[in-house]
């Protein structure tokens, strides 16, 4: 045997031991590829003619074929949906963390994708208002159109409106796989878990993170390398309020970290960049190093 056939073998003799190998005939887990998929699908659907480059004249959105194309669209992404969906169900089973019911994960499934395009129409309303927040506050903006072409926060925030609805639907995997998606292409880091208020500006937006139990109001602006995060990173505080409360009106600006599931950072505050907060500032406070 030479040094490759004994790689080989040491290979296959470490899947064995350790595991960690999605085999499709089995009961396999949603695949990266199929989600990056369906979530630039998904995008293409919320702001159709932005994002394709279709080849065929037909397939271009015009104002005569745009009923045509969601259709078809709708309808393709739905039964692709669901199979990522349903598989995802089947691993909470599995972990004895969700029960699909007497239909089976397949029905979980389709009820979910079917109450997610009975939400979009909800999404889209509120990410306009987070498309004029863009406008407004940022005066480089040039155009609406320039935002959702090129706004690497905005494009984070559609994607987390997404994924932060299978998160309440109690969908595994699938909302984090979102997440990470646009985090690796935008450098901005949201959970799918944390709840944002409408009219949402992310300025910049390199190397934000927004835990999981942060609460954000309506009308909030952040700025590059704000951190909403934890005290603490202990296991047994799953579950917990761990990431900050932002309320309405606040802005914050660069690199400021705030931490701690008890830090509510009060209406109309402004925090400047490179702060560090661990406690609660009442409404109205302007904070500074």
């Amino acid at each position: 045997m030479n040094r490759l056939e004994k790689s080989i073998k040491a290979l296959l003799e470490n899947y064995n031991t350790y595991g960690m190998v999605n085999q499709s005939d089995g009961e396999n887990l949603p695949g990266r590829e199929s989600i990056e998929k369906i979530v630039l699908a998904l995008e293409e659907l919320l702001f159709p003619g932005f994002l394709e480059n279709a080849p065929e004249a037909g397939k271009r959105v015009q104002a005569g074929n745009l009923p045509d194309i969601t259709i078809e669209k709708v309808s393709l992404l739905a039964r692709s949906l669901s199979r990522e969906v349903e598989k995802s169900l089947a691993f909470s089973v599995r972990l004895g963390a969700l029960s699909c019911g007497h239909g089976g994960c397949r029905a979980a499934a389709a009820l979910v994708v079917d109450e997610f395009f009975e939400d979009l129409p909800k999404i889209r309303t509120i990410l306009a208002k987070d498309l004029e927040a863009a406008v407004r506050g940022d005066p480089a903006a040039m155009s609406a159109d320039e935002v959702i072409l090129s706004y690497p926060g905005f494009q984070a925030i559609a994607v987390h409106r997404m994924a932060h609805f299978f998160w309440n639907r109690q969908v595994p995997l699938i909302p984090r796989m979102m997440s990470e998606l646009v985090h690796r292409r935008t450098g901005i880091d949201i959970h799918p878990g944390a709840q944002i208020g409408e009219s949402f500006f992310i300025d910049h937006g390199t190397g934000i993170v927004i835990g999981e139990t942060t609460v954000i109001g309506n009308n909030v602006k952040l700025y590059q390398g704000v951190t909403l995060g934890a005290l603490s990173v202990k296991k047994e505080e799953c579950g917990q309020k761990r990431h900050p409360t932002i309320e309405d009106n606040v802005t914050i600006y660069a690199n400021a970290t705030i931490l701690g599931g008890e830090t509510v950072i009060g209406n109309g505050s402004i925090i400047g960049g490179n702060t560090w907060i661990t406690k609660s500032v009442p409404q109205g406070s302007k904070i500074v190093v």
